[in-house]
């Protein structure tokens, strides 16, 4: 580990910035609120996206009096970038999340996860339950073929006619089409952050295509890479320290999706955003940071 406080920053400046050797190269990690007792570890989603989004939405945790943890996974970010297609493993990124943990986040953390984040987060939980004082999985699932599912429910709502299009345009492999653009925008629209698409302030980041395709896919709406028949379900029993779950009304990542984690922690509650999609902490912010801080409040 080595201080890196001179490395140029976007979004907001933490309070300590450190380069964390891990399997590949090293990965930057973001501190705020260093001197707080109780550490929130958050993992950002993508696969292939840097933590920027996420660090600027929990700074109202660091507001209520905790201590926030957050790294540039590697490949993303201020994070090397290798160019070796077999790093981007499940398993290595556990071991990634782990580093960083044992590094900055000392003991036993509060762990949140959104999206990509919390598909990664439940494979954290499951390997290493005995770290964790908490669980936060925001607009995720366990499960892949019911996302798949849910996608296409999704998709099915805007007419068969575009569910058939989507389909043999992925089938084609013609991801460059205008017409795959123009129904990815209308379908991110209705299920991502709603505000931001209204205000125009949503935009795709800088995405790491290598880390993608290895993970997900090149499609938008169909899973190729390591997490297709990705499952952890049955495995949620193992994380028995006290969870939330949330999830938009509008979500991406369906209340269907969370229910099903829900139903399989043994200690967790749920809670469901009304006028949010994929991103509650942007859509619904105050709701959603009282929502979860009055949960890690009640964490023993």
């Amino acid at each position: 580990m080595n201080d890196a406080s001179d490395l140029d920053v976007t979004g907001p400046r933490p309070d300590r910035l450190v380069r964390i050797p891990v399997v590949g190269g090293h990965v930057a990690a973001y501190v705020y609120g260093e001197d707080r007792a109780e550490t929130v570890l958050a993992i950002n989603g993508g696969p292939g996206v840097a933590s920027e989004y996420l660090r600027r939405a929990l700074q109202p945790l660091v507001r209520a009096g905790y201590r926030l943890v957050v790294h540039d996974q590697l490949g993303t970010g201020a994070s090397d970038r290798p160019d070796d297609p077999g790093l981007w493993t499940l398993r290595r990124y556990v071991a990634e999340v782990e580093t960083v943990r044992d590094v900055l986040g000392g003991g036993k953390v509060h762990l949140l996860g959104h999206s990509w984040g919390g598909w990664l987060g439940i494979e954290y939980a499951v390997t290493h339950p005995d770290k964790l004082r908490s669980a936060i999985f925001s607009s995720t699932g366990a499960h892949m073929s019911v996302h798949i599912e849910e996608l296409r429910r999704l998709l099915s709502e805007f007419g068969t006619e575009t569910l058939a299009m989507v389909d043999r345009l992925e089938d084609q492999g013609n991801l460059a089409s205008p017409l795959y653009a123009a129904i990815s925008t209308l379908f991110y629209a209705r299920h991502s952050s709603r505000r931001g698409y209204l205000r125009g302030l949503w935009k795709a980041g800088d995405v790491n295509l290598q880390i993608q395709e290895a993970l997900w896919g090149k499609a938008e709406f169909r899973v190729t890479g390591e997490l297709k028949d990705w499952n952890r379900l049955a495995d949620l029993a193992r994380v028995r320290v006290p969870c939330l779950v949330t999830v938009g009304a509008y979500d991406y990542l369906t209340p269907r999706s969370a229910g099903l984690i829900h139903a399989s922690l043994p200690d967790a509650r749920l809670a469901l955003f009304a006028e949010s999609g994929h991103d509650p902490a942007t859509d619904e912010s105050e709701r959603y940071f009282a929502t979860v801080t009055d949960f890690l409040g009640s964490v023993p």
